[in-house]
């Protein structure tokens, strides 16, 4: 049996979900078969993404490849940052305390609240008129 040569985390966030793959090699991150940059224009998302390798101390170790899907953009980035964090722990299970810490384990679990009969929106009713 040979070795395994990745690991595996999957992260959700909203309605997005990432499955990511942690490679030995160069710190290059491609998300969708493209390099994150192109599809994560803004510095705050890159950053969301980058921190569990950050915290850790990881950036340049691994080459991350991901497969993310659902939601929009930064739904999509904290999954990625949720689906790293969960590889890192696969990767060593000393990261454990200093990923806990941080937050970075933990599934933001906040989602749209669904729309009520009779409201406009989930808790917005229609402004009242007396006459």
């Amino acid at each position: 049996m040979e070795e395994q040569t990745y690991f595996y985390g999957t992260g959700k966030r909203k309605t997005s979900v990432a499955q990511v793959k942690l490679v030995p090699g160069n710190g290059s991150i491609i998300v969708n078969n493209v390099p994150y940059e192109e599809h994560f224009p803004r510095l705050e998302h890159r950053r969301t993404i980058q921190e569990p390798l950050l915290v850790t101390e990881n950036v340049g170790k691994y080459n991350v490849l991901v497969k993310v899907g659902g939601g929009g953009i930064s739904g999509q980035a904290g999954a990625i940052s949720h689906g790293i964090a969960r590889a890192l722990i696969r990767a060593d299970e000393r990261f454990r305390p200093v990923l806990r810490g941080d937050g970075l384990l933990t599934r933001d679990a906040r989602v749209k609240e669904r729309k009520k009969v009779g409201l406009r929106r989930a808790r917005k009713a229609p402004q009242y008129t007396k006459r």
